[in-house]
């Protein structure tokens, strides 16, 4: 019983994850002027800026204190192990719908590019785009891990839960982060940037840049000498950053030592 709750729980926290990244894509996109982050300014603008800063802030903080390994460890002596990345995910999802939820717009625009033009579908699609890296790239490592289904369903199912491997595979090859290279492309390509829309992409931006920093720590402690060879070979946020003649050899050298260890 105890462990259909956790597959349940975890399940329940898939929902709230994934549904506030369609929120906040949504809002983003404009598509929906109701769910908008660029709305009509309601609060004066030390206060949306004060307001907006505490939102970021917030967000920024848990993801970047229940991603560490010493909270996990934490989180293990009191609760149940496997509903850990459920747990953040959940966590995470409600303060994403309370970010852009509370995001209080600033009103202004710096530049519209009208709809006829060449650069106005271009914007569209690199704003797809982004979004559809983000997705992909999440399947590439493990989807499922990665949302906290698949150590539930392995408690359930009897199995030992296993590490997932460090593979280069797909949009990896390319750039070190994909899935925060698609949510930057996704918040940065837009027909209309408004000052709002100018602070939202700042904003998630420097958290980014932030917690990328903080996870390369974590990634360079599990994977050692693998990932140290790996970085060399491309860039963190931006794609084709390093040398051509480069990133070859490291993949074939960082697929060769995954090999070789196991």
């Amino acid at each position: 019983m105890k462990k259909i709750l956790m597959f349940t729980y975890s399940i329940a926290a898939y929902a709230i994850g994934f549904s506030s990244i369609l929120y906040w894509i949504l809002s983003v996109s404009n598509l929906i002027p109701e769910i908008a982050i660029d709305q009509e300014p309601r609060v004066s603008l030390w206060l949306a800026l004060l307001n907006n800063f505490f939102l970021i802030a917030l967000f920024g903080i848990q993801h970047s204190v229940m991603a560490r390994k010493w909270f996990k460890d934490w989180f293990a002596k009191y609760f149940l192990r496997p509903i850990e990345r459920s747990t953040f995910v959940l966590v995470s999802g409600l303060l994403l719908f309370n970010l852009v939820y509370h995001w209080q717009p600033i009103g202004g625009i710096i530049w519209e590019v009208a709809s006829n033009s060449l650069l106005y579908h271009i914007l569209f699609f690199l704003f797809f785009a982004g979004w559809a890296i983000l997705f992909i790239s999440s399947f590439l490592i493990n989807h499922f891990d990665l949302f906290g289904l698949r150590q539930t369903y392995l408690e359930l199912m009897g199995k030992p839960y296993q590490p997932l491997e460090f593979r280069v595979i797909g949009f990896y090859k390319l750039v070190r982060h994909p899935i925060y290279f698609g949510m930057l492309l996704g918040m940065w390509a837009t027909t209309t940037m408004s000052v709002t829309h100018l602070a939202f992409a700042i904003a998630v931006t420097a958290y980014i840049i932030i917690g990328t920093r903080l996870e390369e720590k974590d990634l360079t402690t599990e994977f050692g000498e693998t990932y140290k060879a790996y970085k060399k070979g491309r860039g963190m946020l931006i794609p084709f950053l390093k040398g051509s003649k480069t990133k070859d050899t490291y993949v074939k050298r960082t697929n060769k030592k995954i090999k070789q260890v196991q």
